[in-house]
């Protein structure tokens, strides 16, 4: 009966989840000064003033004199990084980063073709700065932030663009599931589940008879085991294999803590509490995932 009450619990945890300030991500250290932001201003980065870009694309004409073929730049190489970023809290919002901007008030600001490098970033609340940073983006690769106006800006992960050429699934799962390497959606839920990047059975047996037979310490082989999650998902079904070859249950907890923000099936996430030992871990991983 404790069993199934603490199954229960958890399940219940996770239905309710949703990201608080801080539980996740690195805080960024915000850099506007307050003098900056006193006044209200619609100039960018650079001192410009500039149009918001809303997220329908709608952008103001160009008022350069050039109006031949020779004006467009069809070819120019703008570059492939991505920037996605949350604002959970309500509000109108703008955000800019390097030479884009975008307004708007669904707190969902999705940035692409970025170019690489240490790029600033701006956001204002009601024409007012109210935070300013740097980002180092890095071509070919996506980054995922949390925005808190009372806390600050959360990044809280580094992903690999899967495809350059879009078609209509790979924009539907950009669009709508922009957490996908975090499995999960904007308010942090398991959902469904999000199996994209997920190991198949053959690459997972590969990976797991690897970390056996060239680590000989659980040391070594959590060291593995993070080194792969930085690109990769896992199922629930695969953390317990993971755990279970740990020899010290403090260590099947460390690798649990790190694998759930990987979890591509957080629902079944209860399974992995069968590898444990004692009542004792499985309680503090439960607290874990309750404050995650």
């Amino acid at each position: 009966m404790k069993t199934i009450f603490t199954i229960g619990v958890l399940l219940l945890n996770l239905s309710v989840f949703a990201q608080e300030a801080g539980k996740a991500g690195e805080l960024l250290k915000n850099e506007a000064k307050t003098s900056e932001m006193q006044t209200p201003t619609t100039e960018g980065l650079r001192g410009n003033n500039k149009p918001f870009q809303s997220n329908s694309g709608t952008l103001k004409p160009s008022t350069s004199p050039n109006r031949g073929n020779s004006g467009y730049r069809w070819n120019y190489n703008y570059g492939n990084a991505e920037v996605f970023l949350r604002i959970p809290q309500s509000g109108n919002y703008t955000v800019e980063i390097d030479d884009q901007m975008m307004g708007n008030s669904t707190g969902k600001f999705r940035f692409f073709e970025l170019r690489s490098g240490i790029l600033p970033i701006a956001i204002y609340e009601n024409n007012f700065l109210i935070y300013r940073t740097r980002l180092s983006v890095v071509n070919n690769t996506r980054l995922v932030l949390d925005f808190f106006p009372n806390k600050g800006l959360y990044l809280l992960g580094k992903y690999p663009v899967q495809n350059q050429s879009y078609g209509i699934n790979e924009w539907d799962d950009i669009w709508n599931n922009p957490y996908g390497n975090q499995n999960g959606n904007w308010n942090g839920n398991s959902g469904n589940g999000n199996y994209n990047n997920v190991m198949n059975p053959q690459e997972f047996t590969n990976f797991l008879n690897s970390v056996k037979e060239n680590a000989s310490f659980d040391s070594d082989k959590i060291s593995m085991i993070s080194a792969i999650s930085r690109s990769t998902n896992f199922t629930s079904a695969q953390v317990l294999v993971l755990i279970k070859i740990m020899s010290f249950d403090e260590n099947r907890l460390e690798v649990a803590k790190q694998l759930y923000q990987n979890c591509a099936d957080r629902r079944n996430y209860f399974m992995v509490f069968e590898g444990f030992s004692f009542q004792s871990t499985k309680r503090d991983l439960q607290d874990f995932i309750s404050r995650f």
